[in-house]
């Protein structure tokens, strides 16, 4: 009978913390779709906006929330998944509108971020530069790089505009700009590769003769920047999170971060704001936090959950090396699938009113303040998650919003585009 009446104790609770949730998801939802959306918050210091990558609708999500955020000069910076010279060169695009420059960049991209080296990637950026051309001066966004690098190909570029070296009394820039000018090498990383040798004799010739170089160089701060993530290269394990959170504050004091707020499109786990566990590694939004960078309040995340949706898995290649086309998943890599799903995501599903659905989650009153790990355990039933973890910890531990994203098709490879 006791048994019993806890079963029966344990349903009616259940079924309240579910009613609530479902009162509290109808008052606080936003069609993306809407020409008069506009993003709930404003005062903020940084945003971040994550989703699983490869699929076409999450880029029309980010454009919708850089839409918004841009309306009234909300946001100053846009921080992509690149690192800082990557940006530097998506700078360009944004000024000239040169497209063979973007779509080189979309592939050079995908050493990074394969999935993102398609077409809806590439069209977004079109996008972005309508939308920045259209915003007045003191609105319009700057794109900047806090990752780690991952190709020198535009490292080596960038290196080249920030010395002045008519003479070529430079001996290690002179053999820099001959090998961009060639453009034979792959410009990989690892001791094997021509760039690094290249790159590693640049280091070595500047730590030893700075005051030759110092006269030539016209921004020492970004010069010095690159060349300490250059090093950073060159290491065998390196912890991403707190190479973008030390590049975050280094940049900061160049483009006073405190006081120009941020956007930031990553992969979810950069914008959590707590630890899986108390031994889980900080991702970058958590080390703002518990380093007292920000408040916690002042630190928005927004993460995408795929439903019913597919995403680009692979790109494959014959023997020869070409590219020969395409994998696509849609059960396993999503996020809602029987074998792999977010705790609670099926609320979002009931309550969403269009195939793009912002709710937000942080109100005062908001039942996400209960320890469930909603939208961040993901239960997985043929191999360990990350259920113990997170257990007894709130959805607001670690996000702010989440968007429901239905029917989305895959992102294409850029190498598909005609």
């Amino acid at each position: 009978m006791r048994k019993i009446f806890i079963l029966l104790l344990s349903f009616v609770i259940l079924q309240s913390c579910t009613q609530t949730k479902t009162d509290y998801l109808r008052k606080n939802r936003f069609d993306l779709t809407s020409s008069k959306f506009e993003f709930p918050q404003k005062e903020f210091k940084i945003i971040g906006f994550g989703a699983y990558h490869g699929s076409a609708e999450t880029e029309n999500v980010e454009l919708k929330l850089l839409e918004s955020l841009t309306k009234e000069g909300t946001i100053k910076y846009y921080l992509p998944e690149v690192d800082y010279s990557t940006a530097h060169f998506f700078n360009h695009f944004l000024q000239t509108g040169d497209t063979t420059l973007l779509k080189e960049l979309v592939v050079y991209n995908g050493y990074h971020t394969p999935q993102e080296r398609t077409i809806e990637f590439y069209e977004k950026w079109k996008k972005i530069k309508t939308l920045n051309d259209s915003l007045p001066l003191e609105s319009k966004i700057k794109v900047l790089g806090i990752e780690w690098i991952r190709n020198y190909k535009y490292v080596s570029k960038h290196l080249l505009e920030l010395v002045e070296d008519d003479n070529e009394t430079l001996t290690p820039i002179t053999e820099i700009k001959e090998m961009v000018k060639i453009d034979t090498t792959s410009y990989s990383l690892g001791d094997l590769s021509f760039a690094h040798h290249k790159l590693k004799g640049l280091i070595v010739d500047y730590e030893e003769n700075k005051e030759l170089y110092k006269s030539k160089i016209n921004d020492i701060k970004v010069f010095e920047h690159i060349l300490k993530n250059i090093k950073i290269s060159f290491e065998k394990k390196v912890n991403r999170e707190e190479v973008i959170y030390e590049n975050y504050l280094n940049l900061s004091s160049i483009y006073d971060f405190k006081n120009k707020p941020q956007f930031m499109r990553v992969g979810f786990f950069h914008i959590e704001k707590s630890r899986e566990g108390k031994k889980g590694n900080p991702s970058f939004f958590t080390r703002l936090i518990e380093n007292e960078v920000y408040p916690k309040d002042k630190v928005l995340s927004i993460i995408g959950y795929l439903t019913n949706s597919m995403v680009v898995w692979d790109e494959t290649y014959d023997d020869k090396g070409n590219y020969s086309g395409y994998t696509v998943e849609a059960g396993y890599g999503i996020g809602d699938y029987e074998k792999e799903y977010f705790r609670g995501i099926q609320n979002l599903k009931d309550h969403k009113i269009s195939e793009k659905t912002l709710f937000r989650l942080n109100k005062k009153e908001s039942p996400y303040l209960i320890n469930e790990p909603d939208l961040i355990e993901v239960i997985m039933k043929d191999q360990k998650s990350n259920g113990d973890a997170v257990k007894g910890m709130s959805t607001l531990d670690f996000l702010d919003y989440a968007i429901l994203i239905s029917d989305s098709k895959e992102s294409i490879p850029i190498y598909e585009m005609k």
